[in-house]
């Protein structure tokens, strides 16, 4: 692959490889140049950031904006959202977005989520017990996604009974169907419903809920204070954002983990053997296989250099994080699976101001996800061969489309990994 960047070409790489085989692709990326030119999923051209040092640059970088309104017109044409779901954090920069960060930390506090720890795992243990008897599993649809929106449920107070129309609704979201593209809007339709009359309801009954504290921290600013405090819009917008990018991103982060264990079993039975290792090993794993390669867009608000290359004002800015994690300028042998190494600084929860809020979710969840996992099902394998996976062709999003489990029994075939 050519550095576009550097050659001065107008026509961005083949996007294939990145899809088939994003990290040998990254990795001729980074040798080739810093910053490539790309076709977006939009289909509009981006600039592709590879190198450790430029991305994490990049993303504390107070000259790219995430307000698409900094993009250049006719230019990015992303997820159409309606308003009242569209005011959220991935979408704004300061003063407003530390505005709204600075109220959503005072509802999303450690003892929050601290709480769910008991809950998770009573959860992860009752999927487990439906999966036992049958001797096999699909673990994404039986296990990692079902954890992982229940989670978030609890999080945001969500009755049971609404619990399966969500899972409907974020699925079509974020695995779309090409040939039903009502779908989707229908989806969106049903969320904003939905959360309007949610959000009704916790109104007039608070719980003990995240959203119930929002809806409190946007309703009970003090006298002189009420300027800044959440708009109707940011609060829907907030709920929004904390289930669908929640739901996604923990239950890819579960199955890329289980995934790189089953590759590598010895490290499978050294965390069996001491599960509390498993909080470093989660970091490794955010490092190693990310469920975001890729962080959300910017737009320069001026013309700039990252890596020495000239990006114009408002064209589109991709900064890699599973490239920068696998570059070896930053992690020695990148592509080995090794909790041993110093992971301090990897970017796998994004880095600066934009620093993913829901990171001690995710953590704990991951944890308690493999932890009951591991413990349950001391031989675990894979249930069909290794070749036989796919992952999702995304450029955004890493995740398996399934994850087929087996443990041992004497009876049937094991597929080594």
């Amino acid at each position: 692959m050519q550095n576009t960047a550097e050659t001065g070409s107008d026509a961005p790489i083949d996007m294939t490889p990145l899809l088939d085989d994003p990290y040998a692709a990254y990795a001729a990326l980074r040798d080739a140049g810093p910053v490539h030119r790309i076709t977006g999923a939009d289909g509009q051209p981006a600039w592709l950031v590879t190198r450790y040092d430029d991305v994490r640059r990049a993303l504390a970088d107070p000259r790219l904006s995430l307000d698409k309104r900094h993009a250049t017109p006719n230019g990015y044409r992303g997820f159409a959202l309606p308003p009242a779901l569209d005011a959220n954090l991935l979408n704004m920069d300061p003063p407003d977005h530390t505005r709204v960060r600075r109220l959503v930390v005072k509802a999303f506090t450690t003892g929050r989520v601290e709480a769910l720890r008991a809950p998770a795992r009573r959860i992860a243990d009752e999927l487990l017990d439906a999966m036992v008897e049958r001797g096999r599993a699909e673990l994404i649809a039986d296990y990692a996604g079902p954890l992982s929106i229940a989670v978030i449920c609890d999080l945001l107070g969500i009755p049971h009974r609404d619990r399966p129309d969500f899972l409907a609704w974020s699925d079509a979201l974020i695995t779309p169907d090409p040939s039903r593209p009502e779908l989707m809007k229908e989806a969106i339709g049903a969320m904003l419903k939905f959360y309007t009359g949610l959000i009704a309801a916790k109104r007039a009954e608070p719980g003990d809920d995240l959203l119930s504290d929002l809806i409190a921290v946007r309703d009970e600013a003090a006298p002189g204070e009420e300027d800044d405090r959440l708009t109707e819009d940011e609060l829907t917008s907030l709920a929004f954002l904390i289930l669908f990018a929640g739901y996604e991103s923990t239950a890819h982060l579960i199955g890329n983990a289980v995934l790189a264990l089953l590759d590598h079993p010895d490290q499978l039975r050294e965390l069996q053997r001491n599960p509390a290792e498993l909080p470093v090993a989660v970091e490794e794993f955010l490092r190693f296989d990310n469920p975001y390669p890729v962080a959300i867009r910017r737009f320069p608000m001026e013309d700039m250099e990252i890596g020495g290359v000239r990006i114009p004002a408002g064209e589109s800015v991709l900064l890699s994080i599973a490239s920068a994690n696998r570059d070896p300028a930053r992690f020695p042998e990148p592509d080995a699976l090794d909790r041993g190494r110093d992971l301090s600084g990897h970017l796998g929860m994004g880095h600066g101001i934009h620093h993913c809020l829901g990171a001690p979710l995710a953590r704990l969840e991951a944890v308690t996800a493999l932890e009951a996992l591991l413990s349950r099902f001391p031989e675990l394998r894979l249930g069909v061969p290794r070749g036989d996976l796919r992952h999702r062709r995304a450029l955004r999003s890493r995740g398996l489309i399934s994850l087929p489990v087996t443990w041992y029994s004497a009876n049937e075939q094991v597929f080594e990994a």
